[in-house]
C-alpha cells in the first residue's frame, strides 16, 4: 500500500492542471508549462477544486500511485516555485563562464567543456558557485549529474565540481620519507 500515493495533492492558486486526453495531465503556471502521460488502464487522476487525487485501478497498478502522484506534484512545484541545484567548483584554474546559451567549463583539459543549456533551464555563474535553475525536477538534476560527471571530485585535494551541500570523504595522501 501506498501512503504517499494516497495523499492529495493541493494545487497553488496561480497553477491550473487540466486533464486533456484520457491519459495526459498538463500543468500551466508562473514558470511555464508541463505535460506527463500516465498509463489509464492502470490509474485514475481526479482534479477536484483544488486538490488532485491518484487512484490506482487494480493491485498490480498500486506501485505506479506514489509515482505518479510525485510526478505531478513535482510538476506543480517546479512552474510555482522552480528547482535549483547549486554546484560548486573547486580547483587552481577550474572555472565557468556563461555566454547566451552555453556553459563553457574550463576543467584542466587541453580543450574546453561546452554544454548546450536546454531552453527551459537557466544557469548562472558567481565566482566558483554555478547555479542551475528550472521547472523540471529531472532536467535539472540531469544537466546538473552531466556537468558534475566531467570532473567529479577526487578525494585526495578535493579538486573538481561537486554539489554545494555534498560532503567529500578525504584520504590521507603519502606519509613521505622519515
Amino acid at each position: 500500500m501506498s501512503r504517499i500515493g494516497n495523499l492529495p495533492i493541493s494545487i497553488p492558486d496561480k497553477v491550473t492542471v487540466a486533464s486533456n486526453n484520457e491519459n495526459t495531465i498538463t500543468v500551466k503556471g508562473n514558470f511555464g508549462e508541463l505535460q506527463e502521460t500516465y498509463p489509464s488502464s492502470d490509474l485514475t487522476v481526479e482534479i477536484q477544486d483544488s486538490k488532485i487525487i491518484v487512484q490506482p485501478k487494480s493491485k498490480k497498478s498500486r506501485a505506479l500511485q506514489g509515482l505518479f502522484r510525485t510526478l505531478i506534484n513535482n510538476m506543480i512545484i517546479g512552474v510555482s516555485e522552480r528547482f535549483e541545484k547549486v554546484l560548486e567548483i573547486n580547483g587552481v584554474g577550474y572555472r565557468a563562464q556563461v555566454k547566451g546559451k552555453e556553459l563553457t567549463l574550463s576543467l584542466g583539459y587541453s580543450h574546453p567543456v561546452i554544454f548546450t543549456i536546454p531552453e527551459n533551464m537557466e544557469v548562472k555563474v558567481e565566482g566558483n558557485i554555478m547555479t542551475i535553475t528550472g521547472i523540471s525536477k529531472q532536467e535539472v538534476g540531469l544537466f546538473a549529474a552531466n556537468v558534475r560527471s566531467k570532473r567529479p571530485p577526487e578525494p585526495y585535494k578535493g579538486k573538481g565540481i561537486k554539489y554545494k551541500d555534498e560532503t567529500i570523504l578525504r584520504k590521507v595522501g603519502k606519509a613521505g620519507k622519515k
